[in-house]
């Protein structure tokens, strides 16, 4: 029988996810040193250490420095979730896209959303657009891009691409914050959704961050009958 190979990081997690699944190594109990393990896998010291680091992220396992790593007592497992790019969201889908921009223009914002996203108040690109879906308004768009982390945005045209997937697609991120919420919609949402005031619409507020600096800040709320899917 061939033994196993693991020659990335991602083969030593699903192998230390297999153990922590199967009881082999128990909730509260210390795992073998990253030493031993890349010893034992025959892989580098260095994609142990990645591994556990994703395995850490995900709370599954509890690292302390000088002090080893065991399992969680009571791991919590978190959402996953990616920033999807809402054209090929809905084509995949089996929908026809449309996109309008409303507008996009160099715009400071208030000082809240200044002082979070920590940038100078000329460095503002605001770019209000909707999404649609079969012709119907899927999701109205209202986004702030720092131009000091994303400088190019300033020359793009974003009538024909979406500053959604223009940016997936130009501006690396390293995290990003995301928050939800139910909430009736105001006159401005109505209209662009083309539902009625105080109807009931589902938003997400979104940042993402290249290191220290914001990227984007963006608010959509989406048309009634959208529905979110992850995974745990």
């Amino acid at each position: 029988m061939t033994a196993p190979v693991f020659n990335s990081w991602q083969a030593v997690r699903d192998e230390v996810l297999r153990r922590l699944q199967a009881r082999i190594w128990l909730p509260g109990e210390m795992i073998p040193n990253e030493a031993d393990l890349a010893d034992e896998l025959g892989c580098a010291r260095v994609t142990v250490n990645r591994a556990l680091r994703a395995l850490s992220d995900a709370g599954l396992l509890e690292r302390r420095r000088k002090a080893g790593t065991r399992v969680a007592l009571h791991p919590v497992r978190r959402a996953t979730l990616e920033i999807p790019m809402i054209r090929r969201q809905i084509e995949q889908a089996g929908h026809a896209y449309g996109y309008h921009l409303i507008s996009a223009g160099r715009t400071v914002p208030e000082a809240a959303l200044q002082t979070y996203m920590r940038a100078r108040s000329d460095a503002f690109l605001q770019v209000h657009a909707v999404h649609l879906q079969d012709g119907v308004p899927f999701v109205a768009e209202d986004r702030w891009i720092n131009l000091e982390t994303v400088p190019a945005a300033a020359s793009q045209d974003f009538s024909q691409v979406s500053a959604n997937e223009w940016l997936l697609q130009h501006a690396p991120f390293s995290r990003g914050d995301i928050a939800f919420a139910a909430e009736n919609a105001s006159a401005e949402t109505a209209d662009l959704l083309q539902t009625q005031v105080g109807a009931a619409v589902f938003v997400t507020e979104r940042t993402t961050w290249f290191e220290a600096r914001s990227v984007t800040f963006v608010r959509l709320s989406f048309a009634l009958g959208y529905r979110m899917q992850t995974e745990i």
